[in-house]
C-alpha cells in the first residue's frame, strides 16, 4: 500500500471547525482523520449517485416495455445504418 499523503486546506468558520472537532472527539479520532473519513465516504456517495440511474415507476417499466417489445427501426434509422455502414464498415 502506497502511504503517500497529500495535504489539503479549506478556509471554514470558527463554528464549522469547532462542530467537526465535536464529531471526531465523539468518534475518538484526530480532526484530520475525521476530515478524511468524512470526506472519503462523502466523494463515494457523490460517485456512486452520479454512476447509478435512478428511474421512476413509469419510467422503469417504459424501459423494460422497451427492451421486451422493441420497434421496427423507422426510416430515419434504417438510413442512419447504412451511412454508418458505409464509412465504416461493419466495424
Amino acid at each position: 500500500m502506497d502511504d503517500t499523503l497529500t495535504r489539503i486546506e479549506a478556509r471554514i468558520t470558527p463554528e464549522t471547525k469547532a462542530m467537526i472537532q465535536q464529531a471526531a472527539d465523539i468518534e475518538s479520532c484526530s480532526l484530520a482523520e475525521y476530515l478524511s473519513k468524512s470526506a472519503q465516504a462523502a466523494a463515494q456517495l457523490t460517485i456512486a449517485n452520479h454512476n447509478v440511474l435512478k428511474l421512476s415507476a413509469e419510467g422503469s417499466r417504459a424501459f423494460a416495455d422497451a427492451i421486451l417489445n422493441p420497434k421496427e427501426p423507422n426510416q430515419k434509422l434504417k438510413d442512419a445504418a447504412a451511412r454508418y455502414k458505409r464509412e465504416f464498415g461493419n466495424a
